[in-house]
């Protein structure tokens, strides 16, 4: 099957990354990493205005989803301009909370779709930690067949990236849905991080090999720039195959979970998530984050110690690269769950 974006898909994320390019992302991200959010939800509102956030919500709930290929778009946009905040918890929530349905999903779906509300959650089985729970208005956590609010974003935890910090959320706080339909939704929100996190790891691999290049092809030794020497160009190669080696996996992933949206009884909240899908998932997730990491290595060998300074604001993808790669499914988890599916 040949696949390719719509003239549609491929404007979006032309806007988008207008619109980021148009934004001094590093200062966002200094400020974010000082504990400064204020340019960072700026940021997020102009994102929610272009419709990237109403992509996981419902028609039903204010939002125009859910869209995994716009998402995917969106997402590697995200990633190439290192967008601070819990943007794959964001998405997961939406999911998480139109499978919840009632009230819950009436009070915040919409404002998720609009931006108003910035969210990280915890599911069970990928770790105790919240993304940027103190920069969140809710923090979800999923136990079994419950749903709970966080009553605190909790104390922060050693991060590898600064602008993306860790939190282990306060214990307690009552139940706010439970019974089989959460585990279920928990299972297809899991699934929708893994996946935007992968798209995050594809954009944030891209734009570290964009950068090299152009610095390799700047920088010179014995007369000439480092990017004619043949060990570079094979490295630079081998980073470049591996990062379009992934993006087919992202929109198969992609088109894997719209069909699972699209089936029969589905529904546009209650997708429960199936083998095939979670396989697919793993599989972009894998690929991408380790596509990612390669790139950070090849960035930071190539760059030589410039590429270790605080004063180059490549350190941001950096440090992003390894914890998207982890985040949401170790590459090692996700090879079982392939193997599995």
């Amino acid at each position: 099957m040949r696949f390719l974006l719509t003239d549609e898909q491929r404007e979006f994320g032309r806007s988008l990354d207008a619109l980021l390019t148009a934004t001094d992302t590093p200062a966002v991200l200094r400020a974010w990493a000082a504990g400064d959010h204020g340019p960072g939800r700026a940021l997020w509102g102009r994102l929610a205005d272009a419709g990237v956030f109403a992509l996981a919500v419902p028609e039903a709930y204010g939002g125009v989803g859910p869209l995994p290929v716009e998402a995917a778009v969106a997402c590697v946009e995200l990633g190439r301009h290192a967008v601070p905040g819990p943007v794959a918890e964001t998405l997961a929530a939406g999911v998480l909370l139109a499978g919840a349905g009632g009230p819950l999903a009436e009070e915040w779906l919409p404002a998720i779709a609009s931006g108003a509300a910035v969210v990280s959650l915890t599911l069970e089985g990928y770790g105790p930690y919240a993304p940027d729970a103190d920069a969140a208005d809710a923090v979800f956590t999923v136990t079994g067949d419950e749903l709970r609010l966080a009553p605190g974003p909790g104390e922060p935890s050693a991060s590898a990236d600064p602008a993306r910090r860790l939190f282990r959320p306060e214990p307690g706080g009552a139940p706010v849905a439970k019974g089989p339909a959460i585990r279920a939704a928990a299972r297809a929100a899991g699934d929708t991080a893994a996946f935007a996190t992968a798209a995050l790891a594809l954009g944030c691999g891209e734009e570290l090999l964009r950068a090299t290049v152009a610095y390799v092809k700047q920088r010179t030794q014995f007369g000439v720039p480092v990017g004619s020497f043949q060990a570079v160009k094979h490295r630079v190669a081998d980073t470049l195959i591996g990062l379009e080696f992934a993006r087919p996996l992202l929109y198969g992933a992609a088109v894997e979970l719209a069909s699972e949206v699209s089936r029969p009884g589905a529904g546009a909240g209650s997708a429960e998530g199936s083998p095939g899908a979670g396989a697919a998932v793993a599989a972009a997730k894998v690929t991408a984050g380790e596509a990612g990491y390669a790139a950070a290595r090849t960035a930071l060998q190539l760059h030589g110690a410039i590429g270790y300074t605080e004063e180059l604001d490549l350190a941001w993808w950096l440090r992003r690269a390894r914890p998207l790669r982890d985040a949401w499914g170790t590459p090692s988890v996700c090879r079982a769950r392939v193997l599995a599916g």
